[in-house]
């Protein structure tokens, strides 16, 4: 099996680093060669191979209807038939705005990049523009993208010391960046005490996503609004994997929460590259051309990227997709937790997202994550790989589901899962 797989990677090697354009696609974590992928449609993927695998990665959560959605490819089919770039303003830029904007009401300006990565570094150098502050506080486990203030991890010692968390990222960088852990709010509150009058905003991933489903516990998310509100520091919720997933609205929504900049991507491109960032006026208005805060790109509203995002957003506001792909979740993860063990397994969900960790829960943050049963996911992936399911190859990232996932495939799902953990248990 993946006999054309192996052959493609051993030749990507040769050319491309790791033979892969992203850490996580060469599966090591999972102790096995990446799968080559040929095609996708609704909640399958094809591989090389001819294998027929029912999707949870969805493209690491962009294709909320599916793979190839009939209205989402007549649109980009339509739109690059009057070319791929103008380097200049189209009405498409403006009409998915507005689209967000209904979904986001908050968001009452934004600027489109190119990715979730591009979104963050630019909405951390507004913060620190508008607020004249230097640093920006992250959480362990919360991921913003490989720009360098955000790798960085937290020192030893004293919550006040982070550190370089790759090399070639100085600690001149990462000494501006404040480190501590997700749902602790002591630690963000001593933080603040030490440094409030310089931090310039939080960032986080409202409910996380990256160290798989973490909501923030009531006072935690208190503490982000307190502290924010005394020290005049900026609250960035980083909705590249929750927006229009975790609720229709965004976490945002959910959480009754309005933060000062939002971040976007994934779901807003429909599968193309597109990120974006945006919020209150008077913050947004400080971005050139209108402010002394420089961001640009050539690609950047990108009318192809465009199309797709208008129609994946028009879909979600004009159908029951979402609520069909919820409710999907919802009975997936209720029925894993009638069979499994809850001693050794806890399952998290909101919205379309949700997590199967190999511990008794809840989950709170990434040192709970840390502390599973992590021996056991590499046998459990290729268990369910076995079985023509594809689940994301790292026991850190959440799960995804489309409004193509019906009751057929979660009746599979259920069923492999609890023949899977059984496997590797015996």
């Amino acid at each position: 099996m993946n006999k054309k797989s192996k052959k493609y990677f051993s030749e990507a090697k040769q050319i491309l680093v790791g033979g892969v354009n992203s850490p996580v696609r060469a599966f090591t974590a999972v102790g096995k060669n990446p799968l080559f992928i040929k095609k996708a449609e609704g909640a399958y993927i094809f591989t090389e191979d001819d294998q027929r695998l029912l999707d949870y990665v969805l493209s690491w959560g962009p294709c909320i209807l599916g793979h190839a959605h009939p209205n989402v490819i007549q649109s980009i089919e339509k739109t690059i038939k009057n070319g791929l770039s103008f380097g200049a303003p189209s009405v498409l830029e403006t009409q998915l705005a507005k689209l967000i904007q209904e979904f986001m009401p908050h968001i009452e300006k934004i600027r489109f990049v190119n990715s979730g990565t591009e979104a963050a570094m630019s909405a951390l150098r507004l913060a620190r523009g508008y607020t004249k502050k230097k640093f920006i506080v992250k959480f362990n486990g919360c991921y913003h993208g490989h720009a360098d203030p955000f790798l960085v991890a937290a020192g030893s010692g004293n919550l006040t010391l982070s550190k370089p968390d790759s090399e070639g990222v100085l600690e001149s960088t990462s000494q501006y960046t404040l480190v501590c852990d997700y749902n602790n709010s002591e630690q963000l509150t001593h933080l603040f005490n030490e440094n409030g009058r310089d931090i310039a905003g939080i960032i986080l991933e409202p409910i996380t996503g990256n160290m798989g489903v973490i909501p923030p516990t009531e006072t935690f998310l208190s503490t982000l609004n307190k502290l924010c509100k005394t020290y005049d520091s900026l609250l960035i919720f980083d909705e590249v994997m929750s927006g229009f997933r975790c609720h229709k609205n965004g976490a945002q929504a959910l959480l009754n929460t309005t933060p000062d900049i939002t971040i976007l991507g994934k779901v807003i491109g429909g599968g193309l590259p597109c990120g974006a960032y945006g919020g209150k006026a008077e913050i947004m208005e400080k971005i050139a051309p209108e402010g002394p805060i420089y961001q640009a790109g050539t690609l950047s509203g990108n009318p192809i990227v465009m199309a797709s995002g208008i129609a994946t957003l028009t879909e979600l506001k004009n159908t029951k997709a979402f609520e069909t792909a919820e409710q999907s979740c919802t009975f997936l993860c209720e029925e894993l937790r009638k069979q499994l063990n809850k001693d050794h397994y806890c399952i998290q969900n909101q919205g379309t997202m949700f997590s199967l960790f190999f511990k008794k829960g809840p989950i709170q943050n990434l040192t709970d994550v840390q502390n599973c049963n992590l021996k056991q996911f590499p046998k459990f992936f290729h268990a369910l790989l076995e079985n023509n399911i594809y689940w994301p190859p790292s026991a850190y990232e959440a799960c995804f589901i489309s409004c193509q996932h019906k009751a057929q495939e979660i009746q599979h799902t259920v069923k492999t899962v609890k023949k899977s953990l059984s496997t590797i248990q015996n």
